[in-house]
């Protein structure tokens, strides 16, 4: 199935700067391990060593954040949009 993946500024220039690539996959887990082998370097960066999702990183299907779904095994329809989002800290 296809998705779209929107990549956040600081990931593009592992996408050579394109905002959005299109990946395949079923789920979170499935979408993300499409999105290293078209741009190799995101699995070190959204994944931590055991293959969680890193603190500071947010995924979303659609407007809902994964973790309060299923985690990397959330469910991604066809067509849908997973959004990778850096967490922000400051005050």
């Amino acid at each position: 199935m296809s998705v779209i993946v929107r990549v956040p500024t600081t990931l593009r220039t592992l996408t050579a700067g394109e905002s959005e690539v299109v990946v395949e996959g079923a789920t979170v887990s499935e979408v993300l391990e499409s999105l290293e082998s078209a741009h190799p370097g995101f699995r070190e960066r959204i994944l931590d060593a055991d293959g969680n999702l890193r603190r500071f990183v947010n995924v979303f299907v659609s407007d809902d954040d994964v973790r309060f779904i299923d985690g990397l095994s959330s469910p991604v329809p066809e067509g849908e949009t997973v959004s990778i989002v850096p967490a922000v800290a400051g005050g």
